[in-house]
């Protein structure tokens, strides 16, 4: 078990550290290794390793981890891994994993975060409607 962990741990800090030199060329395809790590790191009773693992989900927006991050968003009684698994799924942008953000606004009961999956409802929100405006600002001048 301790293998695994360790194992789950180097992984993510390797992701990271490629992403955090701002080379995201270089990770150019995350095994399907590296992503069951991940989901197993999920599962961890250790809290670090959780959290790394729900960070690395949401910054490689694996679409398949948005069930397992409800999961922990809607369940788990840290604040932090929940403020975690909203910035997940926020990163992921799926329908469903926005509506889980947008539920936990009015349905967690730890103030601290509904105003942070506030936040990132709002982010959310204005990202859409700005890209939508240079839509149809692209359309309207496309037909002059």
């Amino acid at each position: 078990m301790k293998f695994l962990l360790i194992k789950i741990l180097l992984t993510c800090l390797l992701i990271g550290a490629s992403y955090a030199e701002g080379n995201p060329k270089e990770v150019t395809k995350i095994s399907q290794n590296t992503i069951l790590s991940l989901e197993n790191g999920l599962k961890s009773e250790n809290l670090g390793l959780k959290s790394s693992c729900v960070y690395m989900l949401g910054e490689l927006k694996v679409s398949n981890t948005v069930i397992p991050l409800m999961r922990i968003l809607r369940e788990n009684e840290n604040d932090e891994l929940r403020i975690a698994a909203a910035l997940a799924l926020y990163k992921i942008g799926t329908p469903m994993a926005i509506h889980a953000v947008k539920q936990s606004i009015r349905f967690d009961d730890s103030e601290r975060v509904s105003k942070h999956c506030a936040s990132f409802y709002y982010e959310y929100r204005k990202n859409k409607f700005s890209d939508e405006e240079k839509n149809d600002y692209a359309v309207k001048t496309a037909r002059k």
